[in-house]
């Protein structure tokens, strides 16, 4: 079996057809002449009869209109051979060719012991032959016996399987030639799609027509798709690598530049010690941007190589508040949050909330307000609006604010968000910007039970 496996898998869609084919024939052939031709043999004997019956309605209707001519005087067809049983004797008509002694004893015999008004016989002559003949009572004294001869049936038969084999070859000829137009048109649109895929990695410029609705037109699609989503992570990642050279080229040309200059005994900034604070300060930069391009980097491994459960987003949001309202005190921070778990790792969704609160901090006047529902977690500020160019990029790497540090925050917070199947989208409202992070399948709430869980936990008034 594994032998005709592997030789199917190196023939060709061409050779394959072929093979089924092939295969449809000989099965279709060896059905035609094993069971089929059982089923024509019957058919001929059914329709042999109706012709030996019809005849014989024929002669005795005759007969019965003009009694005084022999009855064997209407029997006409040269096809069948007629006889006639009548007080114990036979008489023949012309065309009746039977010379088998053995046939015309059992004919005799049965038409003298018949009682039924038409009945049909099979014997087999004595060269092994098929022998069908049909016996009808005229009156009491008279019986028909017609007999169609075996030369006359085997005709008939060969027609039938001739007729039979002739539509079955023509029928399986259009079939093969519809087959040979499919599969061409088959191989045409996987050869477009080989030569695509080709030059697409050879990097060369090139497009595919693929005008068909069925899985090749959707692979062929797929393939366009991931063409240009390659084309545009490779310029997303020029752009990052530009970005990033940009970015680090000014904290190292300072940290250098003054560090030459303390060698040479010059201070470039007043004192030595505020020289050396300008070192550290565009080293602890320097730092934080390495630090968020290894976040960025590291989201992957942090939302999938750990085992990955549920977080209790109301204990994350509470440490994160703890460790930032420092950074700014006169900013009043409002906080509407409930115990909710939400599908990920801590660690990541800390990383989420930070980044958030600190784009907040960052932007706002006088007021954060952070909300957590069952289906939605929300940062609002009270800072300036953004431009609608403004939040078509919000997400994007390196894209910074007026403000902003590195332009890599609101990134992290779209790739380990969109990694938890939620949404996260920015917009204005009326006194300044939201941020707000949802489920993708949001969870259906229970207001029945709502309402009872809350009657459970009002106390009773006295």
């Amino acid at each position: 079996m594994k032998k005709i496996n592997n030789w199917i898998k190196e023939l060709t869609l061409t050779q394959q057809l072929m093979a089924l084919i092939l295969a449809f024939i000989a099965i279709f052939g060896t059905f035609l002449f094993v069971y089929l031709n059982g089923n024509i043999n019957t058919f001929v004997r059914s329709q042999m009869f109706n012709m030996l019956q019809r005849t014989q309605i024929s002669i005795v209707y005759n007969y019965k209109r003009n009694p005084e001519n022999d009855i064997l005087s209407y029997a006409n067809d040269s096809n069948i051979a007629n006889a006639v049983y009548s007080h114990g004797r036979i008489s023949y008509s012309s065309a009746f060719d039977i010379t088998d002694e053995t046939v015309l004893q059992e004919m005799r015999a049965n038409a003298e012991s018949q009682t039924e008004t038409t009945k049909n016989y099979i014997i087999k002559s004595s060269n092994e032959s098929e022998m069908l003949y049909s016996i009808t009572i005229v009156d009491e004294n008279t019986k028909l016996i017609s007999s169609v001869s075996s030369t006359y049936q085997s005709e008939f038969k060969r027609t039938l399987i001739n007729s039979v084999i002739n539509i079955i070859v023509l029928v399986v000829s259009i079939l093969f030639f519809m087959l040979m137009i499919w599969v061409a048109y088959l191989i045409h649109s996987l050869n477009q799609i080989r030569q695509y895929i080709n030059k697409m990695r050879k990097n060369e410029d090139v497009e595919i027509n693929v005008d068909r609705k069925d899985e090749i037109g959707e692979l062929a699609s797929a393939l366009v798709e991931m063409n240009n989503e390659l084309k545009r992570q490779e310029l997303i990642k020029e752009e990052l690598i530009q970005n990033i050279s940009h970015d680090l080229k000014t904290p190292i040309a300072t940290i250098k530049s003054y560090g030459e200059s303390i060698k040479d005994g010059i201070y470039p900034y007043e004192t030595l010690e505020k020289s050396v604070d300008v070192i550290i300060e565009h080293a602890s930069r320097l730092e934080k941007k390495v630090q968020s391009l290894l976040l960025l980097n590291r989201v992957g491994y942090l939302v999938t190589t750990r085992e990955t459960g549920e977080t209790d987003l109301y204990d994350v949001i509470e440490k994160t508040l703890l460790s930032l309202k420092v950074i700014r005190p006169e900013l009043k921070i409002i906080s509407e949050i409930e115990h909710v778990n939400y599908y990920g790792n801590e660690e990541p969704w800390r990383v989420v909330v930070e980044n958030l609160m600190d784009n907040a901090i960052r932007y706002a006047q006088t007021t954060i307000i952070i909300k957590l529902s069952l289906n939605e977690l929300s940062v609002e500020n009270d800072g300036p609006q953004l431009t609608n160019e403004r939040i078509d990029k919000l997400f994007k790497p390196f894209e910074k604010g007026s403000d902003g540090q590195f332009g890599l925050g609101l990134s992290i917070v779209y790739r380990i968000v969109t990694t938890y199947n939620c949404e996260v989208y920015a917009y204005n409202s009326y006194n300044g910007v939201v941020f707000k992070i949802t489920r993708k399948n949001p969870i259906k709430i229970d207001n029945k039970k709502v309402k009872e869980d809350k009657k459970i936990k009002e106390p009773k008034k006295k």
